[in-house]
């Protein structure tokens, strides 16, 4: 896990800010500034810090100052894994200079950053953990499912990548290929070499005999290549045998000289062995008068040493003796500490006395020590009287709440009884509803009567009006149907007279619908029987509502209804306070029982105090009222008659030490010192100045000896190196194997004319090596014995393999020839060339094709992958943001069963797309999707959270939604910049940094 959080920013140049220092940053730091004021500006540097700082062709700002101050800053960071660290870039090589220092001193560049980081990138930490209106505003411009597909990129990798690759992508593979299409690269070529193949089969047509002059040439062509290699290997067999004329001459010589050493033998004689035994001749002559001179100086030294002789026995106990006199000082000690012993008895026996008349207890010394006071028992005493206490007070308490809640109890009671005085009898209260239940009827039968008068009126209205308009209607349809009658009559009689049968049907028929007509006139006369009989009854049920609204008249319903909800109102207090007066007796039950437990717990508590006082020897009246204090006072007269004992016990120790100490000074004093006394500072005196006389003799008898032990080292270092350097010369003598000097020098002579021969041999080899020939080729050569006529052979050889080189290289060229003119100009091999070069441009593009088909497959499942693994984790904890942001309207965040998009779910279980949204929602959606994020899938990378005017489009309930998210956010250090001050309430004043253009400075 990378836990960190920002402590200090120091800004040496970046921007328009120079020398500037920001320390003591908060978990949650607001820095609010007007534009200008370097917001941005410090945002880039702890990116730039952290991260690298942008290029000369990157299209990020680079931020360099323009006054000339130093570019860069540092960042002091705490690290939970390493401590406080130190970040600084400066200007330097294309990202910068970093230096990063730890707090056990460790310093390192990139790499240890890198370590520190978690190797966390800049693109990834600013999509995750960096905010600003960029992604708001893709937000924005975003239609259809591209808004579903971006906040899904959002969850995802915390920026809009994943759905602009996945759409690149796309695109990519239908600019090369489509099914159906016809301008797409992979399309277009496989028409064009579809096209070509018929060409070039065309083309190869024309050609039969073209095969054959290809095979002639190949065959002309193997066989120029035979006789060029047998031509190479002629003319590398004359250049070898022109070296040979070189070198043979050497190579015969080295040959020679190998003999002659071979012939000398070899001899064992050292190297440089006759300068050797002369310089060992001269070394070993001196040696003799050196060990001489040595011996006499020892002899003199050994009569020196005889004639001082110490007194071995003194210093044999010499121990002993500095031991007894070291014990002087100890015997006084022990005097005048036997002197303090006695004081301090004396003090204990008075204690002893003081603590026996407070006790007042006929106890002896032996008897109190044999009380027992270990740990457990004093545990029981303080235990038992601090229960004894204990009780004590809980019973005050009792006894105080007893009388409390009886208070209680009686108050409730009154409270009870008054409200049932207050309350109306059941027999007057029944009287009551009736009469408001009779109210309530008065108002049914009013709206009742109120709907039969509207009924009768609109009755009257409607039949005078249907009168009038029917009576009108009725008088022109009586006459228009007389008058059609009048003509189908004669028209029916026309017909009949003439027999036109189709005429006097249709008089007929149209004289049975005029009788017809009038006829329908008689029902509607029915109908306004029928309305006559309804408003009858109308009016009868008025005068029926109107006797019973007599009966109503003088009723008070008002003042009843209030009565019956005064009433209600104290028989809602009557039981609300039965229940208080239920629990209030319950609590006084309890404190009665606790005093019952209380006298139970008093009476056990007792029982101990009897036993322990009977353990204790403490009569009963002090143990009920002094319990601790008299079990204190026994330990501490047991601890006073321990300690008196030993103190008893010291003094007899010290008169036995002191008796020991005279014994032993007097007896070294007899032993030693012909003077005999008692006074231990004058023996010990004595004793010390013998010791030192006889270590001064001692002293002399080591320095002569050292000077003794030196000759003799000396001596025989020197027989050693003579001995040496005899061995050194028998060593040359047995290496020449040989026994006199004389052979040896001999032997020498023999040996130098060899090395003479060796390194005649090492010239001529350095001659040779560099010849191109082999050794095997050299031995060859040596066999042969005329070289000038293995010459002239080989150049024999060469003129007719050259002649038929020439004659076969002209027949090629006629093959060539003639298969460039059968190739008509050129035509078929151009088709076939072009045609093998547009199929490798296909297959070239089909590999490309390929792998943009295979990126967007991998992509799929990736994103499958992360929808059914990471994803669900990481909504989890969106959707309790986004509940939280839209006050539970919206609840929960689905997937969409295909594709990258997401459904928001609202409250009522409706289900939006993310374009359905209003701006504010999906805004909402997109910050609880990023701060998920964060708090999910990289909950190990505890970084800060860097937020630039990310709500301005809020209105002031979402801002302060969104801000009270942020500051649940415990894992995060929270660095919120700013421009508006509407926003700075909702924060601590003193989590507010306050920028200006000229400085920065804290404003608490």
């Amino acid at each position: 896990m990378i836990d960190l959080k920002i402590q200090e920013i120091h800004i040496y140049g970046f921007g328009q800010l120079s020398n500037v220092v920001i320390n003591d940053l908060s978990d949650f730091q607001v820095f609010y500034g007007e534009n200008e004021a370097g917001k941005s500006t410090i945002m880039a540097l702890i990116h730039g810090i952290l991260f690298g700082f942008p290029t000369k062709q990157s299209s990020e700002l680079r931020y360099v100052p323009k006054n000339g101050s130093n570019y860069g800053g540092k960042l002091i960071i705490y690290f939970e894994e390493f401590g406080i660290a130190t970040i600084e870039r400066i200007r330097g090589k294309a990202a910068g200079d970093v230096t990063v220092t730890l707090e056990d001193g460790t310093t390192g560049d990139e790499e240890l950053l890198k370590q520190l980081l978690g190797n966390m990138d800049k693109g990834l930490f600013q999509a995750i953990f960096s905010f600003n209106l960029h992604g708001l505003q893709n937000i924005h411009q975003m239609k259809g499912d591209e808004l579903g597909k971006f906040l899904f990129s959002t969850g995802t990798l915390g920026t809009e990548r994943l759905a602009k690759t996945e759409v690149e992508l796309q695109k990519e593979l239908e600019a090369r290929f489509k099914q159906s299409g016809k301008k797409p690269v992979v399309n277009e070529k496989l028409k064009a070499l579809h096209e070509l193949s018929g060409d070039l089969k065309k083309a190869a047509a024309k050609n039969q005999g073209y095969e054959a002059l290809v095979s002639d040439k190949e065959r002309i062509h193997k066989e120029i290549e035979d006789i060029s290699h047998k031509l190479q290997v002629v003319k590398s067999e004359v250049e070898k045998l022109n070296e040979w004329q070189k070198i043979h001459s050497l190579v015969k010589e080295e040959k020679w000289i190998q003999a002659e050493i071979k012939s000398l033998g070899e001899y064992p004689f050292p190297v440089r062995g006759i300068e050797r035994i002369e310089k060992l001749n001269q070394l070993i002559y001196p040696y003799n008068a050196q060990i001489s001179s040595l011996l006499e100086r020892i002899d003199q030294l050994k009569k020196e040493m005889a004639s001082i002789q110490p007194e071995n026995q003194l210093l044999a106990d010499e121990s002993q003796i500095l031991a007894a006199l070291d014990q002087i000082p100890i015997y006084e000690q022990l005097t005048l500490e036997k002197q303090q012993c006695e004081v301090k008895l004396a003090d204990l026996q008075e204690k002893m006395s003081i603590i026996n008349e407070k006790l007042h207890l006929p106890l002896r010394e032996e008897e109190v020590l044999t009380i027992n006071t270990n740990i457990y028992m004093k545990n029981q005493v303080e235990q038992a009287a601090r229960k004894q206490q204990k009780l004590l007070e809980v019973k005050q308490d009792l006894e105080e709440k007893f009388l409390e809640e009886k208070n209680a109890l009686e108050d409730i009671e009154r409270k009870v009884n008054f409200a049932e005085t207050q309350m109306i009898p059941a027999h007057e209260r029944e009287r009551i509803e009736k009469l408001v239940s009779d109210d309530s009827e008065k108002r049914k039968v009013e709206y009742e009567l109120k709907a039969v008068q509207d009924k009768i009126e609109y009755f009257k209205h409607s039949s005078e009006q249907d009168k009038k308009t029917f009576a009108a209607i009725t008088k022109q349809k009586q006459n228009q149907s007389l008058a059609i009658g009048a003509l189908l009559l004669v028209l029916s009689l026309y017909g009949f007279y003439s027999k036109q049968w189709i005429l006097l049907v249709i008089g007929v028929l149209g004289t049975l619908l005029i009788v017809f007509f009038l006829s329908n006139n008689n029902n509607n006369r029915k109908n306004d029987a029928k309305i006559n009989q309804a408003l009858s009854q109308l009016l009868e049920d008025e005068k029926r509502f109107i006797q019973q609204l007599e009966r109503y008249k003088n009723s008070n319903i008002p003042a009843l209804q209030e009565k019956l909800k005064k009433d209600n109102y104290w028989k809602e207090q009557q039981q609300l306070l039965k229940i208080k007066l239920e629990q209030q007796q319950t609590q006084y039950e309890k404190v009665i029982g606790k005093f019952e437990e209380l006298e139970i717990e008093a009476a056990e508590n007792q029982d101990m105090l009897v036993k322990l006082s009977n353990e204790l020897h403490i009569p009963e009246y002090i143990a009920q009222s002094f319990f601790l204090e008299a079990f204190q006072l026994i330990e501490q007269y047991k601890l006073i008659c321990r300690e008196k004992r030993n103190l008893l016990a010291r003094v007899e120790f010290i008169n036995h030490e002191k008796a020991a100490i005279t014994e032993r000074l007097t007896s070294y004093a007899k032993l030693y010192l012909a003077n005999e006394g008692n006074d231990f500072s004058k023996i010990g005196y004595l004793l010390r100045n013998k010791i030192r006389e006889e270590h001064g003799k001692v002293i002399k008898i080591q320095e002569k000896q050292g000077k003794l032990d030196d000759f003799n080292a000396d001596l025989n270092q020197m027989k050693l190196e003579q001995a040496h350097l005899i061995s050194e010369k028998k060593k040359l003598l047995e290496e020449a194997n040989v026994e006199e000097e004389a052979a040896f020098y001999e032997l020498g002579k023999e040996v130098e004319s060899k090395l003479k021969f060796i390194e005649r041999l090492e010239d001529i080899r350095k001659q040779v090596q560099y010849s191109f020939l082999k050794n095997d080729e050299m031995e060859r050569l040596l066999q042969i014995h005329n070289i000038e006529e293995r010459l002239n052979q080989f150049h024999n050889q060469i003129e007719p393999l050259s002649s038929r080189l020439l004659e076969l290289q002209e027949k090629l060229a006629a093959a060539n020839y003639q298969i460039q003119v059968l190739e008509e100009g050129g035509s078929y091999s151009e088709l076939l060339h072009y045609y093998k070069q547009q199929k490798f441009e296909l297959e070239e593009a089909a590999k490309e094709w390929s792998v943009f088909c295979l990126a967007q497959n991998i992509l799929s499942k990736t994103v499958e992958k992360y929808k059914n693994v990471h994803l669900p984790r990481m909504l989890a904890k969106a959707e309790e943001y986004l509940s939280f942001l839209t006050e539970e309207q919206y609840q929960r965040i689905h997937l969409q069963q295909s594709g990258t998009g997401f459904l928001i779910e609202r409250r009522d279980h409706t289900l939006f797309e993310a374009n359905e949204l209003s701006q504010a929602t999906t805004e909402q959606v997109y910050v609880s999707i990023r701060l998920a994020l964060a708090a999910t899938l990289y909950e190990k990378y505890r970084f800060p959270i860097i937020i630039d005017d990310s709500f301005v489009n809020f209105d002031g309930n979402r801002t302060k939604k969104v801000l009270e998210l942020l500051t649940t956010l415990q894992n995060n250090q929270i660095l919120f910049f700013t421009c508006h001050t509407h926003l700075l309430p909702y924060f601590h004043p003193e989590n507010v940094m306050y920028l200006h253009k000229d400085n920065v400075e804290v404003i608490s």
